[in-house]
C-alpha cells in the first residue's frame, strides 16, 4: 500500500471524469441522499447509472470509492476492511463501492489497472489513493489524510452513521483507535490542515531536533517539503518542460514530485531512474538523494519501492 500526501495540488492530476457526469435536465438516479436524511448512507454501492450521484455526493462530504471485482473474490476484503473504518468515522466520510464485472465502464473511466484500487472523491474530483489490500491501521492513516485535503476544499459534511442494513454501528467501533499524536507532530498536523506548510516544516524539523531517529517525524518533513515544492505549480506547464528537456534534472525533479501528488508513483521513480542514467557526479547524487527521499514518502515497505530500488542499482553500477 502507498500512502500518499494529499492536497488541493493532487486534484490538478485527477482523472478526467466528465464523460460520467449527468447531462443537462437527467434524473438523479443512484447514491443521492434522501431528502431529509444527513447525507446518505454510512456505505453505498455504485454503478455505472449512480456514479454521477456520488461525484455530485463528493462536494458536499468526502468519499472513498473502492472498485473491486466479483471475479476475484479475495478482493472482498478490501470493501470489508474499508467498511470496517468507515464504521469506526461515523459519517466523517462515505464508503462507495463498485464491482468492475458489474459495471465495466468504471474501470476503464477510472483507468483501473489491477483491483482492488482505492480513490477520494472530492469536490467531484479522483485522487488515486492506492492498489491492493492495506490494514485497518494504514487505511485510517489515509482517511486522516483526505480529510484533511477535504477540509482545505471545504468539503466538511457527514453522512449518516447507519450501515446500508440500517443499524448503527457499536459504540465501541466509534471509539478512536489511534493514541494521540506526539505534541510536535499535532503541530505539525494542524498546520498542514490550516494549510500554513513553513509552520509544519519547522515543527517536524524541531521533533527530529528532540530525537533524530523519528522516522514518522523524518517522512512527515519530506511530505511537507514535496508540498512545498509543487505549490502554486502549474502542472501541465511542468510536464512540458520536462519531457522537452530530459537533461534540465530541475524539470525531472519537478515532474517526479508531480507524478507522486497525482498517484503515479511508478511514473516518478521511473523518471528519476532514467535521470539517474543520463546524469554524473554532483547532479547524479542529487537524482539518487531525491528518488530516495519520495521512497521514503512512499514506504519503504511498498513492492514498487523494493523494484524502483533494484533499477536504481542497475543505473547506478
Amino acid at each position: 500500500m502507498t500512502q500518499q500526501p494529499f492536497t488541493a495540488a493532487a486534484l490538478r492530476g485527477a482523472v478526467d471524469l466528465s464523460a460520467l457526469k449527468a447531462p443537462p435536465g437527467a434524473p438523479a438516479t443512484g447514491a443521492a441522499a434522501a431528502p431529509g436524511a444527513p447525507g446518505g448512507s454510512l456505505v453505498v454501492e455504485v454503478t455505472e447509472a449512480s456514479i454521477r450521484d456520488v461525484i455530485t455526493d463528493s462536494t458536499r462530504h468526502p468519499i472513498v470509492l473502492v472498485l473491486w471485482s466479483s471475479r476475484r473474490t479475495e478482493t472482498a476484503e478490501a470493501v470489508t476492511a474499508w467498511r470496517t473504518v468507515a464504521e469506526r468515522y461515523a459519517g466523517r466520510f462515505q464508503l462507495a463501492t463498485a464491482d468492475i464485472d458489474v459495471s465495466p465502464s468504471l474501470a476503464q473511466a477510472f483507468q483501473v489497472r489491477a483491483v482492488p484500487v482505492s480513490f477520494a472523491l472530492i469536490q467531484g474530483q479522483p485522487v488515486p489513493l492506492f492498489e491492493g489490500m492495506a490494514p485497518e491501521d494504514q487505511l485510517s492513516s489515509v482517511v486522516d489524510q483526505v480529510l484533511t485535503l477535504a477540509a482545505q476544499q471545504g468539503v466538511t459534511g457527514q453522512v449518516s452513521a447507519a450501515s446500508p442494513d440500517g443499524a448503527e454501528p457499536a459504540a465501541a467501533a466509534v471509539e478512536p483507535t489511534q493514541p494521540p499524536l506526539p505534541p510536535l507532530h499535532q503541530k505539525a498536523f494542524d498546520a498542514i490542515e490550516a494549510g500554513d506548510l513553513e509552520s509544519a516544516g519547522a515543527a517536524y524539523r524541531e521533533a527530529l531536533a528532540e530525537n533524530p531517529a523519528d522516522a514518522e517525524a523524518k517522512v512527515g518533513l519530506a511530505q511537507v517539503q514535496l508540498l512545498q515544492r509543487t505549490q502554486g505549480v502549474d502542472l501541465s506547464a511542468a510536464r512540458a518542460a520536462a519531457a522537452a528537456d530530459p537533461a534540465d534534472v530541475d524539470a525531472q525533479l519537478l515532474a517526479a514530485d508531480l507524478d507522486l501528488l497525482g498517484g503515479h508513483v511508478e511514473d516518478a521513480f521511473l523518471r528519476l531512474i532514467e535521470a539517474v542514467r543520463r546524469t554524473a557526479d554532483a547532479e547524479r547524487d542529487r537524482v539518487r538523494e531525491h528518488l530516495v527521499e519520495l521512497f521514503e514518502i512512499v514506504g519503504v515497505q511498498d513492492e514498487r519501492v523494493a523494484k524502483a530500488r533494484k533499477s536504481l542499482m542497475s543505473a547506478l553500477f
